[in-house]
């Protein structure tokens, strides 16, 4: 499989590790859209969140992201973000959660 976010994971591609466990891994994004710009992935491959089906590992990513939130002191806020599907602005077809924070996030977003 090519899939970037798979070599990331296989340490094949380096990256700024965040937080790891079993079943997740997060990183800086190599292109912040806020000063707080962490991804968050499962180890295992899934093309988009319509193809996840298992709760463990779902539940595993949002124990990390309040873990992250925590460490990464948002207690002013944050907003988390999963593209799913080119109309819905997925550029990387595997499955993947932004953290965004840092500054005043607007809405719409775009």
């Amino acid at each position: 499989m090519d899939c970037i976010f798979c070599k990331i994971v296989s340490g094949e591609i380096p990256s700024k590790v965040i937080y790891e466990d079993e079943h997740v891994l997060a990183f800086n994004d190599i292109d912040p859209q806020a000063p707080i710009h962490i991804v968050v992935i499962p180890k295992k491959h899934f093309a988009n969140i319509l193809e996840l089906n298992d709760s463990n590992i779902l539940n595993a990513i949002f124990d990390s992201i309040k873990n992250i939130a925590d460490k990464q002191n948002m207690e002013k806020g944050f907003r988390i973000v999963c593209n799913t599907g080119s109309e819905g602005g997925q550029t990387v077809e595997h499955l993947h959660f932004h953290i965004l924070s840092g500054r005043n996030l607007h809405w719409p977003p775009g």
